[in-house]
C-alpha cells in the first residue's frame, strides 16, 4: 500500500570470529587459491543476512488495522483498529501496546504521524463493525482527532460532518499534514477534502466532481472515491482514487485540480501510499476484487506532478493488504490487517507487516 535492526553484540561477536578465522586461514596458508570463503567475506555475507528485514508478524488479536505509520525516533509504528476504534505503538519484534483509547473514536483508519508537533492524527470512521459502531447507520461518522504521542491523550477531534449537513455516507480514508501543521483529510464516499488547522479548526477545502468515487464493491460499497493522499514538493496534494488514477491539487489554487498523467494507472483498488525521499510515491493496490496478490507500485513525478511513470516494484501474497509505510533504516513495509476477516465476521490472532521493494 508499507529491517530489523544489526544487533551490534551479534555483530561484534561475528567480526571477531571474521578477524579470528581469518588470521588462521592466513598462518595456514589457505586464505588463497584454495576456494575457502575469507574472514572478511563470512563477516560481509553474515552482515547482509542480519540487515535483511523480515515479516513482522504482529500480536495484537482482533485489532484489524488498515493503516499505519513509522517514528524513525522511537522505532514504532503506530496502527489503528477497525475493530476496537484504538491506535496501538507496534515494536518491530511484534509487541503491540494500545497507546490511544478515545472513546469518541469509533473505528480508527487513517494514522499519520507528526513527529514535528509530537502528534498522531487519526481518522475516525464506521464500517458498521466495531465495537462502537451504530450497527443500523454505518458510514454517518467521519472525523479526524489529533493525540499526544507520547501519552495518547487527546488534544481535540473534530466531526468533520457538522460541516457537510448534508445526510450522505462518508468515510474519511486518509489524512495528511503541510509543512506549517495544517491537515487535510480526504472522503472516500463524496468529492470532498477538508482542512484543519492546528488547533481543530475544520473547514472544507475542496468539492470538486473530479473527485467523485466510481469504483463499486459488492455487497459493501457503491462508488468509492478517494483512498489515500499525500502533501508533496510544490505544496501540491496528491490524491489516489481506488479506480487506479491520481489528482493533483495545488494548495493555493484547489480550483486548479488535475488529473495526473499516469504511463500506466494503478492497480484497483488503490488503498494506500507513502512519500518516498526523492519525491516519488510508493502505492499498494488491494486485490481484494481479484483475489490475486497485493501491488506495490512506484509512481515517480514529471513536470510537478503534472505526468507520472508507474511501475510494479513488488507483490504481497495477501490480497487484502491495505497500507505502505516506512520502516527502520529506510525499508518500507506494506500491512496486511486481516480486513477480510473483519468484513466477515471472523476473529483473526493478529497481522503482519512485510518488507516490499519501492524501486
Amino acid at each position: 500500500m508499507k529491517k530489523t535492526k544489526l544487533k551490534i553484540a551479534i555483530a561484534g561477536a561475528a567480526l571477531v570470529v571474521a578477524v579470528a578465522t581469518g588470521a588462521a586461514l592466513a598462518v595456514n596458508g589457505s586464505a588463497a587459491g584454495s576456494g575457502s570463503t575469507s574472514g572478511a567475506e563470512q563477516t560481509r555475507t553474515e552482515q547482509a543476512k542480519q540487515k535483511t528485514p523480515s515479516v513482522i508478524k504482529a500480536d495484537g488479536a482482533n485489532v484489524f488495522p488498515h493503516s499505519l505509520d513509522f517514528d524513525a525516533r522511537s522505532n514504532t509504528f503506530f496502527a489503528g483498529s477497525l475493530k476496537h476504534g484504538t491506535v496501538s505503538a507496534v515494536s518491530p519484534d511484534g509487541k503491540v501496546r494500545t497507546l490511544i483509547d478515545d472513546p469518541e473514536l469509533v473505528s480508527a483508519q487513517a494514522v499519520l504521524v507528526d513527529r514535528e508537533r509530537n502528534r498522531v492524527l487519526v481518522s475516525n470512521v464506521d464500517y458498521g463493525t466495531a465495537d462502537r459502531s451504530k450497527k443500523d447507520a454505518p458510514f454517518r461518522v467521519a472525523g479526524v482527532g489529533s493525540y499526544d504521542l507520547e501519552s495518547g491523550k487527546q488534544d481535540w477531534c473534530v466531526d468533520l460532518t457538522a460541516l457537510t449537513l448534508d445526510g450522505k455516507k462518508h468515510l474519511i480514508s486518509d489524512v495528511t499534514v503541510a509543512p506549517d501543521g495544517t491537515a487535510y483529510a480526504v472522503d472516500e464516499l463524496t468529492p470532498t477534502v477538508f482542512r484543519i488547522d492546528r488547533n481543530g479548526r475544520a473547514s472544507v477545502f475542496l468539492r470538486n466532481d473530479l473527485l467523485k468515487g466510481t469504483l463499486d464493491i459488492p455487497d459493501f460499497l457503491n462508488d468509492v472515491g478517494m483512498s489515500a493522499v499525500e502533501w508533496v514538493k510544490g505544496n501540491q496534494l496528491i490524491i489516489a482514487m481506488a479506480d487506479g488514477s491520481l489528482v493533483r491539487v495545488p494548495v493555493k489554487h484547489p480550483e486548479k485540480a488535475q488529473e495526473v498523467k499516469l504511463s500506466a494507472p494503478l492497480g484497483s483498488p488503490t488503498a494506500g501510499m507513502r512519500l518516498l525521499k526523492d519525491g516519488s510515491i510508493a502505492a499498494v493496490s488491494s486485490g481484494l476484487l481479484t483475489g490475486k496478490p497485493a501491488q506495490i507500485q512506484r509512481v515517480e513525478p514529471h513536470d510537478g506532478w503534472k505526468k507520472a511513470t508507474v511501475k510494479v516494484t513488488d507483490t504481497v501474497e495477501d490480497p487484502a493488504t491495505s497500507d505502505v509505510t516506512a520502516g527502520p533504516d529506510g525499508t518500507t513495509y506494506a500491512l496486511s490487517g486481516g480486513l477480510a476477516d473483519l468484513l466477515a465476521g471472523k476473529p483473526n490472532d493478529g497481522f503482519s507487516l512485510t518488507p516490499v521493494k519501492t524501486d
